[in-house]
């Protein structure tokens, strides 16, 4: 009796797992976009324009698939865009961003919890200009669609970074004041396409 209860919990459990699928991002559906302070009174917001993704995850059970789920970006450091082109060439230049020798920004998750299934704590590791940081990014599950015989996805996650954690600091006299601001808030509306569907 004992073994045949194991064995369908192994079978409960291999069924469950076999449901959380790839996705990947649909850059056209998506944004990937920061926003600092500037001069105490206003933001500056910015965005990169070239990224890519892909996460696991269980859209017919977005609770369970908390067990499978994996989530992973890549930004294109470079595409940097604040809408000044002198300051993303400054931004792109070795006094932060660094591009050529990190021509990457990266995230990838380690863990991600959630008590509903539509809120999550994605917990992962992200890198920027050289620097690895643990950071949570919280997220809400805007849910599925089914659209032109494609499967969709979509979520929001916001995260909040100290741009010094990184390394991304300039000169004393404008750290010293309230030029730019500290706290870095991160924001990614992702649409994700269901991997299955595009092979």
């Amino acid at each position: 009796m004992k073994s045949l209860i194991l064995v369908a919990a192994l079978f409960y459990s291999t069924f469950t797992l076999a449901k959380t699928e790839a996705w990947v991002i649909d850059n056209a559906h998506s944004k990937v976009g920061f926003e600092i302070t500037h001069l105490i009174i206003s933001t500056v917001e910015g965005k990169f324009n070239k990224f890519s993704g892909i996460l696991k995850f269980d859209a017919s059970n977005p609770l369970k698939s908390i067990k499978g789920f994996s989530f992973q970006t890549d930004i294109d450091a470079a595409s940097i865009d604040t809408s000044n082109g002198k300051r993303d060439k400054h931004l792109r230049s070795a006094d932060f961003f660094d591009v050529k020798k990190n021509p990457k920004v990266k995230f990838i998750s380690t863990k991600v919890t959630s008590k509903d299934g539509k809120k999550f704590d994605i917990h992962g590791k992200l890198t920027m200009a050289g620097v690895t940081k643990n950071v949570v990014l919280k997220t809400k599950y805007l849910g599925s669609v089914d659209a032109y015989d494609v499967k969709r996805i979509s979520f929001v996650a916001k995260t909040t970074v100290k741009r010094e954690d990184f390394g991304l600091t300039w000169n004393d006299i404008v750290e010293s004041g309230p030029v730019v601001g500290s706290e870095v808030e991160i924001e990614l509306r992702i649409q994700a396409k269901r991997k299955a569907d595009l092979d």
